[in-house]
C-alpha cells in the first residue's frame, strides 16, 4: 500500500514540477505544437538490479568524467561508472588548497587584474579525427566572456583568453576534423558594436558574434557578426562547418520580445569561406580589438550569405548536438517547442555550394518528443536521447525512423523514456561526441533534486543521474546530489587520458620561474639561498619529505618577498603544500614541481611556515620561520 502510495504521491509531485514550469514561461505563446504524443507518461525510473555497473574498491573505473562546475568556475573530474569525484579543477576560481589565484605561476594563467569567479559551462576535450586525443580540455566562462585550456596532462590551466566585443560565452565547441585546431565561441547577449557608451539607448544597434580562437595558442583568428543571440554551438566531421542555436532572432531586450517568434534560427557558419576573406582582408576591426571581424549577418548581403546560413527553427532553439559516429545529422532542440530538428550536413554543403534555394531543405526530421526538449546525445545504434525540461524525462527516439515519418511514413520513431527527478538540463552518453560512441552510460544533469536528499537549509542540492542505456529499455544507475550548478559533461574512455604522475624540470608551467632563478644564480634542484636586491627579498628553498631546504630566513618590514618551493621527490603523490600563517598563503606543489608566490612582509615578527599537504609521519613537523625585522 505504501508503494502505491508513494507513486501517486511521485506523480503528483512531477505534475506539479510540470505545471510550475510550464507556469513560468506563460505568456510566451507555448502553444507552437504540444501534440497528445509528448504527454506520453514515461515508465518509472527502473533501477539497474545487478552488480555490473558496481566499482569495487580498488578497482578504477571505464570512463573520466569531465564535469562543468558552473558558478564554482572549476572543473571536476568523475570517475563513471561509480561517479566518484576525483579531482577538482581550479580555473576561473581561487582555490586555497591548490594556491590557483595565489602563486604566480597561476597569477600569469588567469592574468592581471582578473576576475576570481566564473560560471563555467562547457567541457569539451580536444580531437585528433574526431577521436579524443587526451591533450587539452577547453571550458567556457559565460561570466566574465572567458575562455580557458586544461592540459590534461597535468590537469591544470594554463592558457585563459578574454573574448573582446561580445559579451557572456555560452556556447563552447571545437574543430573535430582532421584534429582541434580551433575553438568556436558563441556569444550570447547583443550589445553595441563598439561597445563604448555610445549606443546605450539604441537596440538596432546591438549585436553578437561568433568567435575562432586557434587552439594551440589560444589567439584569435576572426569573429562573424550574426543576427539573434548565439546559445550552444557544435561542429560537424568534416572541420569545414560550425552550427549555433539563436534564440533571440527578434534581438528583443526584454523577456516578451525575446520570445515572441514562432521561430528563431539554427545558425551554420562555413569557416573556410570566413577565413578566405580574413585572408584576402575583407574584414574590418572594432574599437582597440586587433580581431579580423567578417559581417555574417542577413541584412548584410544582397544575395547568399556567403558566411552563414540561417534556418528558421522552432522555438527558442537550444541544444546543438552532432550525431556519431560518421557525423551526418545535427539535431537542434527546441525549448520552447516539442520538436527536435534534424539537419543533413551534407545539405548544409549543399546549400553553400548553391546547390539548394529554401533553408529549410537542410531539415530531414522534425520529431515531437516532449515538452521542452534541450539537449540530445546518442547510442552506437542509430538512437537519439533528449532531455526534456518540463515532463523531467529522457526520450529515446530513432533518427532514421524520424525521418521516415517526416517523408510521410507511418512510423513512430520514439523507443522509450524514463523519468529523471527533476527539471533535466544537459544530457550526455558515453563517448558520444565522437567517433568512439560506445552506447552505454548516459549522464542527466539535473537542475532541481527536490525531496531526493537529506535538507540542507535553503540551498538544495542538485542531482546527477547516471542511466544504463546499453539495453532496449533505459536503467537509472546512480543518483546523487552535486553542488550548484553543473552545466555540462562529457565522459571519455580511460585509456584515452594518460596523465602526469610527476612533473617534469622542463616543464613550460614554471618556465618564467626558472628563468628567474637563472638570472639570479640559483640551481633549483640544490640550492637554498635568500637573494636580496634592495626591497625585494626572494627565497629559494627545496622540499624533501620531511622538511624544507630552509627552516628559517629573515626579512624587512615592507620587503617584497617571493617564496620558491621546488619539491624534490620523486615518488607519485608525495606532494607538499606550503602555508604561511595569518598571510593568506597556501599553495601545493607536486613532485619535481616549482611553484613561488609574492607577497608584502608587512607585519613584524615571528611567522611560522609548514607543509600544508600530509607527506611523511613527521609531516607535522616539516616547518620554518619568517622573521620579519621592523622598518
Amino acid at each position: 500500500m505504501s508503494d502505491k502510495n508513494d507513486h501517486i504521491k511521485d506523480l503528483s509531485r512531477r505534475n506539479f514540477l510540470r505545471n510550475s514550469a510550464v507556469t513560468g514561461v506563460a505568456g510566451a505563446s507555448l502553444a507552437s505544437g504540444f501534440g497528445a504524443g509528448a504527454l506520453v507518461r514515461s515508465r518509472p525510473a527502473e533501477a539497474a538490479t545487478n552488480n555490473e555497473h558496481h566499482v569495487e574498491p580498488g578497482e578504477l573505473d571505464e570512463y573520466y568524467g569531465f564535469w562543468s562546475g558552473g558558478h564554482s568556475g572549476e572543473v571536476r573530474i568523475l570517475g563513471v561508472p561509480s561517479m566518484r569525484e576525483l579531482l577538482r579543477i581550479p580555473v576561473f576560481n581561487v582555490d586555497s588548497a591548490t594556491g590557483w589565484g595565489i602563486t604566480n605561476e597561476s597569477k600569469r594563467v588567469l592574468g592581471p587584474n582578473a576576475p576570481l569567479n566564473g560560471d563555467t559551462h562547457h567541457p569539451k576535450v580536444s580531437y585528433t579525427d574526431a577521436r579524443y586525443d587526451g591533450r587539452w580540455c577547453f571550458i567556457n566562462d559565460k561570466l566574465n566572456t572567458r575562455v580557458a585550456r586544461i592540459r590534461l596532462d597535468i590537469m591544470r590551466a594554463d592558457k585563459i583568453v578574454t573574448i573582446p566585443n561580445v559579451q557572456a560565452i555560452h556556447g563552447l565547441t571545437l574543430q573535430r576534423v582532421p584534429s582541434t585546431e580551433r575553438v568556436f565561441a558563441a556569444g550570447e547577449m547583443i550589445v553595441p558594436l563598439n561597445n563604448n557608451g555610445e549606443h546605450l539607448d539604441d537596440p538596432s544597434e546591438y549585436w553578437t558574434m561568433m568567435t575562432c580562437i586557434d587552439a594551440e595558442t589560444m589567439e584569435f583568428k576572426w569573429q562573424a557578426i550574426v543576427d539573434g543571440n548565439l546559445d550552444n554551438c557544435e561542429t560537424d566531421y568534416t572541420g569545414r562547418f560550425v552550427a549555433a542555436s539563436s534564440y533571440n532572432s527578434a534581438r528583443g531586450m526584454t523577456l516578451p520580445e525575446m520570445m515572441g517568434p514562432e521561430r528563431d534560427w539554427t545558425v551554420f557558419f562555413d569557416v573556410p569561406a570566413i577565413e578566405a576573406a580574413v585572408a584576402a582582408g575583407n574584414y574590418t576591426t572594432i574599437g582597440d580589438s586587433q580581431v579580423p571581424v567578417v559581417d555574417a549577418r542577413e541584412q548584410a548581403h544582397s544575395g547568399r550569405n556567403p558566411f552563414a546560413l540561417y534556418v528558421p527553427t522552432p522555438r527558442s532553439p537550444h541544444g546543438v548536438n552532432t550525431m556519431p559516429p560518421e557525423g551526418k545529422y545535427c539535431v537542434v532542440s527546441g525549448k520552447l517547442s516539442p520538436t527536435c530538428t534534424v539537419f543533413e550536413w551534407s545539405r548544409v554543403a549543399e546549400w553553400f555550394d548553391g546547390g539548394l534555394s529554401d533553408p529549410r531543405d537542410t531539415v530531414v526530421a522534425e520529431p515531437e518528443v516532449g515538452l521542452g526538449p534541450l539537449h540530445t546525445t546518442y547510442d552506437d545504434r542509430g538512437n537519439a536521447y533528449t532531455g526534456l525540461f518540463l515532463d523531467s524525462q529522457v526520450v529515446k527516439w530513432n533518427v532514421e525512423d524520424a525521418i521516415r515519418a517526416y517523408n510521410g511514413e507511418e512510423v513512430n520513431c520514439i523507443r522509450d523514456r524514463i523519468d529523471v527527478h527533476y527539471n533535466i538540463g544537459h544530457i550526455k552518453a558515453s563517448l558520444a561526441c565522437s567517433r568512439d560512441v560506445d552506447g552505454k552510460y548516459l549522464t542527466a544533469l539535473c537542475k532541481f533534486s527536490k525531496d531526493r536528499f537529506l535538507p540542507v537549509g535553503p540551498m538544495h542540492a542538485e542531482n546527477d543521474q547516471l542511466i544504463d542505456i546499453s539495453g532496449e529499455q533505459m536503467k537509472l544507475v546512480h543518483d546523487g546530489p552535486t553542488y550548484a550548478e553543473p552545466h555540462d559533461a562529457l565522459m571519455i574512455r580511460a585509456d584515452q587520458l594518460n596523465p602526469s604522475q610527476v612533473y617534469t624540470r622542463d616543464d613550460p608551467y614554471f618556465a618564467e620561474t626558472v628563468a628567474m632563478a637563472h638570472a639570479d644564480g640559483v640551481t633549483l634542484e640544490t640550492d637554498n639561498k635568500v637573494i636580496r636586491d634592495g626591497n625585494k627579498v626572494r627565497v629559494y628553498m627545496t622540499s624533501v619529505a620531511p622538511s624544507f631546504g630552509t627552516t628559517e630566513f629573515r626579512v624587512k618590514q615592507g620587503d617584497e618577498v617571493t617564496i620558491v618551493v621546488t619539491n624534490m621527490d620523486t615518488i607519485e603523490d608525495v606532494s607538499h603544500g606550503f602555508a604561511l600563517v595569518n598571510h593568506g598563503i597556501n599553495f601545493e606543489i607536486h613532485p619535481q614541481q616549482t611553484s613561488s608566490v609574492t607577497f608584502v612582509a608587512d607585519k613584524p615578527g615571528v611567522h611560522w611556515y609548514y607543509c600544508s599537504w600530509f607527506c611523511h609521519a613527521l609531516h607535522m613537523e616539516m616547518s620554518g620561520r619568517m622573521l620579519v625585522e621592523p622598518a
